[in-house]
């Protein structure tokens, strides 16, 4: 039997902007940035918008260490 997971573990799957910016460490104002270039999708729910925390993790890329030149 396996333990249910407690609300720590769970992560959330849609943040607000703010939510998202503190998520990755990032101003919400970099967030709005990334959204108005396209580097990150946003989704409107009436006048809210939010972002899946999928897409916040997809955006990140490895910064390449020495070995890998």
């Amino acid at each position: 039997m396996t333990a249910a997971p407690s609300p720590a573990d769970e992560r959330p799957r849609w943040l607000s902007i703010t939510g998202a910016a503190v998520w990755v460490s990032l101003s919400a104002k970099t967030i709005r940035r990334k959204i108005a270039a396209g580097e990150l999708r946003a989704y409107r729910c009436g006048k809210t918008i939010r972002i899946k925390t999928d897409d916040l993790e997809a955006m990140m890329r490895p910064v390449p260490s020495a070995k890998d030149w």
